[in-house]
């Protein structure tokens, strides 16, 4: 049996690599999702650690933004009425105007994740509908709701960054199926790739 401890990565490690633009690998409840997605901060987000996130997942690459910078860029809900039975925030995707072309691209979608985290963007900087998918954290993140929205938040905010990260579902290559545990762990092994859980940031802040 592997011991829990030599799977994850201390949360002050993590924290560190995150902050250095380094991918993790964050597992939430068994009991929730049961899945293992590659997070950064947005902000550090290139058009090579881009290309890597769409090569190894589902593909659907989404943007965690707090409640404040949620707002001041009018990031709109996609349904007035949610029925994600995990209750995501999905809010309506969009496109960074500049420097972009069709928007798919590592390099567009890359531009559009840093910019959506840039402090100084505004809600006219973006097209709409697009590529790239904001997701509102609720306010006090994973104090009041413990999905990796809410960590991908969490995380920039202690690492000092700003309030944005970026994430996608890692997929098997074999069937495409969502990776679990054993499969992320073989994953960060091959890839260099920390692994952390939702429940040791949890621990980290209620210190």
């Amino acid at each position: 049996m592997i011991s829990m401890t030599t799977i994850f990565t201390p949360i002050e490690q993590a924290l560190e690599a995150y902050k250095n633009g380094e991918f993790l690998i964050v597992m939430d409840d068994e009991d929730r999702e049961n899945e293992g997605d590659l997070i950064m901060a947005a902000e550090l987000c290139t058009q090579e650690k881009m290309a890597f996130l769409v090569r190894y997942s589902s593909g659907y690459v989404c943007v965690p933004l707090s409640q404040e910078r949620a707002n001041k860029l009018e990031l709109q809900p996609m349904l007035a009425d949610r029925t994600d039975r995990h209750g995501t925030a999905y809010t309506v995707t969009c496109d960074y105007a500049h420097g972009t072309t069709t928007g798919i691209s590592a390099h567009d979608r890359a531009l559009t994740v840093r910019s959506l985290a840039n402090a100084e963007s505004k809600p006219d900087d973006f097209i709409r509908p697009g590529h790239v998918l904001p997701l509102r954290a609720v306010d006090g993140l994973l104090k009041k709701r413990r999905g990796h929205t809410e960590a991908a938040v969490q995380l920039s905010t202690l690492a000092g960054l700003q309030p944005a990260g970026v994430i996608c579902e890692l997929v098997r290559d074999e069937d495409g199926l969502m990776m679990r545990l054993d499969d992320c762990i073989q994953f960060g092994k091959k890839h260099n790739i920390k692994i952390i859980n939702i429940n040791q940031i949890v621990d980290y802040i209620s210190k």
